[in-house]
């Protein structure tokens, strides 16, 4: 169940060294934040929802950078840093 619920629900998918982001989550939240770790390095997700959509992906922020995917796609780095991730639903 908890697999099923961080990635079918908060859209967190891993695949090899690239993290899947896609959440599907009640209009009604806010945003959430959950922290992952990937080999040595911490990334600390927050998904703002300021728009209160359900679905979608507008603007995913590696480390105040802005990451050009169509796709949620986001490449994860084994470099024992700490990251902040920040994603914004459309």
């Amino acid at each position: 169940m908890y697999r099923a619920g961080l990635e079918w629900i908060l859209g967190f998918r891993l695949r090899g060294a690239t993290l899947i982001i896609d959440p599907c989550v009640p209009k009604a939240w806010p945003g959430f934040s959950i922290a992952f770790k990937y080999r040595s390095a911490h990334y600390d997700i927050t998904v703002a929802n300021p728009k209160g959509v359900s679905r979608g992906v507008a603007r995913i922020s590696l480390d105040e950078q802005e990451l050009q995917t169509s796709d949620g796609r986001m490449p994860l780095a084994d470099d024992a840093g700490h990251h902040r991730v920040e994603v914004v639903p459309e």
